[in-house]
């Protein structure tokens, strides 16, 4: 999916014109914070696992500070944590490492968001290239995003 298709995408809400994009890249949490002039843990980072069964994807949205909890993972869906290949990630989602956001997905994957995000006001995930996000509310980017539910997944970001 291209910049164009999620601006098309977030028009039912009115919001593609609220996406912004960069002459610089914004692929990476630094790169994207910096771009925004955000602190990094601001970024809403989507990652793409391997789901239950081998064939199978789901995607985990966390605060950019957010590192994968092997545990917490294992006991939230039962499965080790294992992160797709970059091929993979585009087969799935159809969209490149470095733009991955979960909205507009080529294939219907289920959609966590971790509760590292919830302390922020606002967020500011990819849209569909390497250069582009959107400020959206927690709640804003749940419903855009048809995520399932919360999980907490996360460690790292509510460390002293």
């Amino acid at each position: 999916m291209s910049i164009e298709q999620v601006k098309t995408y977030f028009k039912q809400w009115n919001r593609e014109k609220d996406i912004v994009e960069f002459e610089v890249s914004s692929a990476t949490v630094g790169q994207a914070a910096d771009a925004l002039q955000v602190e990094p843990e601001r970024i809403a980072k989507t990652i793409a696992f391997r789901g239950p069964e081998q064939e199978e994807a789901i995607l985990i949205v966390a605060a950019g500070d957010a590192k994968i909890d092997n545990k917490m993972f294992r006991e939230t869906f039962d499965i080790k944590a294992r992160m797709l290949s970059p091929e993979e990630t585009l087969e799935h989602t159809g969209h490149a490492v470095g733009g991955v956001y979960p909205f507009g997905l080529k294939n219907d994957l289920p959609v966590f968001m971790d509760i590292s995000l919830q302390r922020f006001t606002t967020v500011y995930p990819a849209c569909g290239s390497s250069n582009s996000a959107i400020g959206l509310s927690c709640e804003e980017l749940y419903t855009y995003g048809n995520a399932e539910k919360w999980v907490d997944v996360c460690k790292g970001w509510n460390e002293d």
